[in-house]
């Protein structure tokens, strides 16, 4: 039985690590083919990630889940299986295209919302800073 700790190693080291490498010589050698097939693997890879982390929160206790785990990374990554690309390919691509406009407003949406809200945590900050600094100099 793999623990978590190794399931973790093995995920960074094969997940991340491997990957980044071989994307960073596909962007050096400027291999458009490799430099596509890394740029499908890190998009099905943050999918992942977001799963992973739902799925640690929920599933964890299932038997063998860790070692499917890696077995998964593994398979996403296996010049052979071409997982990443299958994933991209068959599910993400076609799912992204379909949805491109709806996330593309989401995101504008969550951009402004996100600008506003910094904004009026400033005005508060400042205020309660304003507040702070004339109560010390009445005193």
């Amino acid at each position: 039985m793999v623990s978590w700790m190794i399931s973790r190693a093995v995920v960074l080291v094969f997940g991340m690590l491997y990957p980044a490498y071989y994307s960073y010589k596909a962007v050096k050698t400027k291999n458009v083919k490799e430099y596509v097939r890394w740029m499908m693997y890190w998009i099905v890879f943050a999918l992942y990630t977001v799963t992973e982390t739902i799925a640690d929160l929920t599933v964890s206790w299932f038997p063998l889940y860790y070692e499917l785990k890696i077995a998964f990374v593994i398979w996403l990554l296996s010049p052979y299986t071409r997982g990443a690309s299958l994933i991209y390919r068959k599910f993400l691509h076609p799912l992204l295209s379909s949805k491109e406009r709806e996330i593309d407003e989401y995101i504008i949406q969550a951009k402004e919302r996100g600008y506003e809200t910094m904004v009026n945590f400033g005005r508060q900050g400042l205020n309660l800073a304003a507040t702070a600094a004339v109560t010390a100099a009445v005193k």
